[in-house]
């Protein structure tokens, strides 16, 4: 694997005229989890191997090469089976646009299986999918799609691996296979988790007996569970950004997992500015966060918080999922001191992200044809009024005369005339 990502490196740097052979990426989500980053490497590893023809295959991680270090658990598990992220490739890195107008650019998508609105133009690229996600997709003859409902997608480029070239399979590989596996898309394959299906299970079992000496579930669970769980020294973006997809249609909206209590959360200082310059920043109308913990027995505690400076958007949003019934979410609402927020309490713990996702989508589809009330007085509190200007609804504008057009034109003739 190691040779493998240099060579990519040098390929990229040596080979991006317009003379050299087209490339084909394999590209994970935009949140660039564990799964995701693992799904990608593993992925090109085997095409690498097996594939024939004049493209060069490169993994793809999408995010910017800066933001990697927000992943401290991908960080953890390169280094613990010997692979320096230097070696990695990021989304900044490689222009896709420009590949995929010249005619050079296949794309192999893994761990998602539709593009976000902001890369639709790369769809003409698209010639395989790998995932385990509901299936969005619009399937097509020229574009085989291999979606199962695993607990991970890592489970899927294991077999697909065991199927096509198991001589491939290595104790570096491997490994990162199985903490991709195990870890923290099934959750140590606990079944209280709601995640584990038979397919990862028989997997992790062959990834086990190939490869007796691998380190304990428990142990490695846990190193990488404190890896991505250390959010300290991080900023409100920072944390956003961490694990966060983004989802388009009539609103612009973020979802992003936090690892922190909704308490903690909710008691940060200047918590609604922060999310407001976030919001102006990204481009987004709203913010939907999942915040997960785990209680002493090691079940996961999640809590949903929705932010937007419209309230008819966070309302409608708010009680779209209260209502909500596939999955059934069963939010208790929890009192907030802010007012541009509502948070819940999520009693369907089984719950994640990944079933959180479809019921947005679902949500942005219904307002694309109904519409999606905007308050557009709320919505012009995007960025809030400087508290230091005498604006309309700065606090330092009560009790000054109100000066009407009219009053402005009368004292702008007065002027006139004295100069006559």
């Amino acid at each position: 694997m190691e040779e493998f990502l240099q060579s990519c490196r040098q390929t990229l740097q040596e080979k991006t005229d317009q003379d050299s052979p087209g490339f084909h990426v394999v590209l994970g989500n935009e949140a660039c989890d564990v799964d995701s980053m693992v799904s990608a490497l593993a992925f090109a590893y085997l095409l690498f191997k097996t594939a024939g023809g004049d493209s060069l295959v490169l993994p793809l991680l999408n995010i910017r090469q800066s933001e990697l270090v927000l992943r401290s658990d991908n960080v953890f598990l390169l280094r613990q089976t010997g692979l320096s992220p230097d070696l990695l490739l990021f989304r900044d890195q490689l222009d896709l646009r420009v590949l995929h107008r010249a005619g050079r650019l296949r794309l192999t998508l893994v761990d998602h299986n539709v593009l976000p609105s902001s890369d639709t133009d790369l769809e003409g690229a698209v010639v395989e999918v790998l995932d385990h996600h509901q299936l969005e997709r619009k399937l097509s003859p020229t574009c085989p799609v291999t979606v199962e409902m695993v607990g991970s997608c890592a489970t899927l480029v294991t077999e697909r691996i065991i199927q096509k070239a198991p001589q491939i399979l290595d104790q570096q590989l491997a490994q990162l296979l199985y903490a991709a596996t195990v870890v923290l898309d099934c959750v140590n394959m606990a079944p209280a988790a709601g995640k584990v299906t038979p397919k990862d299970s028989q997997y992790i079992a062959v990834l086990e007996t190939r490869f007796p000496t691998m380190p304990p579930r428990g142990t490695l669970f846990q190193a990488l569970q404190n890896a991505k769980f250390d959010v300290s020294g991080l900023n409100m973006e920072q944390m956003l950004l961490k694990d966060m997809k983004a989802v388009s249609g009539s609103l612009n909206v973020a979802v992003p997992v936090l690892y922190i209590t909704l308490k903690e959360f909710l008691q940060r200082a200047d918590l609604e500015a922060e999310l407001s310059v976030f919001c102006q920043k990204s481009g987004f109308d709203l913010l939907l966060m999942m915040t997960i913990s785990f209680t002493e027995s090691k079940e996961p505690i999640r809590e949903l918080v929705v932010f937007s400076h419209s309230a008819s958007c966070r309302e409608q949003v708010s009680k779209y999922l209260e209502q909500a019934h596939n999955p059934a979410l069963n939010l208790s609402p929890i009192s907030c001191p802010h007012p541009h927020i509502s948070a819940y309490q999520q009693g369907n713990t089984l719950a994640s992200r990944k079933k959180l996702l479809p019921l947005v989508k679902d949500f942005l589809r219904e307002c694309d044809g109904d519409g999606c009330l905007r308050d557009t007085e709320e919505d012009s509190e995007v960025p809030p009024t400087p508290m230091n200007s005498l604006v309309d609804g700065c606090p330092l504008d009560e009790g000054l005369p109100r000066i009407t057009a009219e009053d402005l034109q009368d004292k702008l003739h007065q002027m006139e005339s004295a100069d006559l």
